[in-house]
This record gives structure tokens, C-alpha cells and sequence, in this order.
């Protein structure tokens, strides 16, 4: 019998931290995080992470794992989650993957193209260049060292920029060339993809209340925490949804409403790029249109069940 994997994806405030809990303590799993800001320390309650309580219900990984001065790439998360992947089977246990991520969702399914690491170095000075030359002139300067991916990059996607610009700075090829290759590292398993995707006006609702309740609970002390580290701006962990906005409240430049209100928006943006990155790039999974609650937990599980049980 192959060897059997869930996955539970969708945008944030879907509920689909809630299903994969519910999920595992039903199947006997064990959840692992992919969401690319739950893997930061310092920030527990400002990235929705599950509770002490929950992580304490089932096994929970990758979660809090890394510091934010560290940066974690895709593929960086892939190495981690293959390894606890394989650690759940043979404690016999499903691994729920759960997360918003897309990208690591994907590069732990389908893989990765085989780029290799970039040296902290390479990834330093290319942000310093960013930061210095602003998205224009830096897309015109990668333009003269990789025309193919500056043609396919919008000049204002600064993480995708700065990406080409570091890969063929580390090794002499096009992140197109490099994208070309077999990838690796997929998953030799059966798996099942849930995608929660509730209808936009529900989504949006969600999310405004939610980060409410983020600031009511303590977000703000979490990024005057962060503050304090006195981090490089460009590093992943400074640019969670909220922390750019509190962190603006923080230093006068506005109000703990106009911060909110902007957070919000930017919130709900990034919910909408995230519905419409799995609907386009994930064509095999099953979506589910609306948010997960536990009246609905009768259907997923028949679902669930039935995957689990099929040879």
C-alpha cells in the first residue's frame, strides 16, 4: 500500500489551521507548517500560529522553528518538511501538511527545479542592491544581466527580482534555465489536496476580524519585540502582513486605527493572490467554497476516510 499524505492549503483565515488539527487528532497525524511566516519565531500570535494548547493536542512541526534573522527559502522548507514527512510514517502517523504557502506546498509535492544554495553573501549583496537601486532601476539592471527573466518579472514583484538576480549571480545561469530542469524532491506518495476557498465577501470579513483580535491579544507587543532585534527591513520576517503597519504605529507616523485599517488591506490583497495562486497552479486539488467549521467536519471526514482507506 503507498503511503499516504494530506494536504490542507488555502488563503489565510480560511480555517484550514482548524481543519488540520481536527483532521489529525481524527487520523492519527501529525501537522506540519507550511506557511512561510509560521516557520519565525517572535511572532506566534501576529501569523495566526496554532496555540501552546493546540501544538500540544497533536504533534505539531516546523512551527517557531527559525529565527527571524534567518531566511527560509523553498527550498530550505522542503529539506526540513521531507524530513518530518518521513519521520510521520515511520511513527506511523499521517503528516497533514497545512499552510498558505503555496510555492512550499508545491515544491514538497511536485518538487524543485535542482538550483543550488546561494550563498548568504550573494543573497545580502543583491538585497543591498535592491534597497539601494529601488524596483525600476533594478529591473533595468537585471534586464542587462538576464533578459529572459526581467522580461518575465513585473517590476514591482521585488522578491521574484531579487531571486533571478542572486541565482545568476551564484551560478552563471538564468533562473529560466535553471526552471527548465527535471525538479526533485517530490513526494513518492498518495496525496490528497484540500484547498478551502470561501466566496471573497466571507474571506475579506474574516480577515479584518481577525487581525483585530491579533492586536486585541498582544501583536503589537510581538513586533515592538521584533523591533528591538533591530533586523535588516528585507528579511521575510519584517514583512509579515501587520509587522510593516504596527511597525509604522509604533515609530508615531500613525494611528493604531490607520495602521489596522491599512493591515487590513493588505491582508485581504494577499488573500485574494493566494485564492487565485491555487486555483491556477494547483488544477489537481480538490477546492471546497467555503470555510472550514466544525459542522462541516462530517463531510470532510468521509472525504478523508475514504483516501485513507483506498489501495
Amino acid at each position: 500500500m503507498r503511503r499516504k499524505a494530506v494536504v490542507i492549503a488555502g488563503p489565510t483565515a480560511s480555517g484550514k489551521s482548524a481543519l488540520a488539527l481536527r483532521a489529525a487528532a481524527e487520523f492519527g497525524g501529525t501537522v506540519i507548517n507550511a506557511d512561510s511566516m509560521q516557520v519565525y519565531g517572535v511572532l506566534r500570535v501576529l501569523t495566526a500560529r496554532p496555540s501552546p494548547e493546540d501544538e500540544e493536542t497533536v504533534p505539531h512541526r516546523l512551527y517557531g522553528v527559525l529565527p527571524p534573522s534567518k531566511v527560509c527559502s523553498a527550498g530550505r522548507w522542503q529539506e526540513m518538511a521531507r524530513a518530518e514527512v518521513e519521520a510521520a510514517w515511520e511513527a506511523g502517523r499521517v503528516p497533514v501538511i497545512t499552510g498558505g504557502t503555496g510555492l512550499y506546498i508545491r515544491s514538497l509535492v511536485e518538487g524543485l527545479s535542482p538550483i543550488p544554495d546561494i550563498p548568504e553573501d550573494i543573497r545580502a549583496e543583491a538585497r543591498a542592491l535592491f534597497e539601494r537601486s529601488g524596483n525600476e532601476a533594478f529591473h533595468r539592471l537585471l534586464a542587462q544581466r538576464d533578459p529572459v527573466m526581467a522580461a518575465r518579472l513585473h517590476p514591482g514583484n521585488s522578491q521574484r527580482l531579487v531571486r533571478a538576480w542572486e541565482v545568476i549571480e551564484a551560478t552563471g545561469r538564468s533562473l529560466a534555465e535553471w526552471q527548465e530542469e527535471p525538479n526533485l524532491g517530490g513526494l513518492d506518495a498518495d496525496v490528497l489536496t484540500l484547498v478551502l476557498a470561501p466566496e471573497r465577501e466571507a474571506l475579506y470579513a474574516a480577515c479584518d476580524g481577525r487581525f483585530m483580535k491579533m492586536v486585541e491579544q498582544g501583536a503589537l507587543d510581538e513586533v515592538a519585540a521584533l523591533a528591538a532585534l533591530r533586523l535588516d527591513p528585507a528579511l521575510p520576517a519584517m514583512k509579515a502582513l501587520g509587522v510593516p503597519e504596527l511597525l509604522a504605529h509604533l515609530r508615531g507616523e500613525m494611528s493604531l486605527e490607520q495602521a489596522a485599517a491599512a493591515a487590513q488591506l493588505a491582508t485581504r490583497r494577499y488573500a485574494k493572490r493566494q485564492l487565485t495562486w491555487f486555483r491556477n497552479q494547483i488544477p489537481d486539488a480538490k477546492m471546497v467554497q467555503t470555510q472550514f467549521s466544525e459542522r462541516m467536519w462530517g463531510d470532510f471526514f468521509s472525504f478523508i476516510h475514504r483516501f485513507l482507506l483506498t489501495q
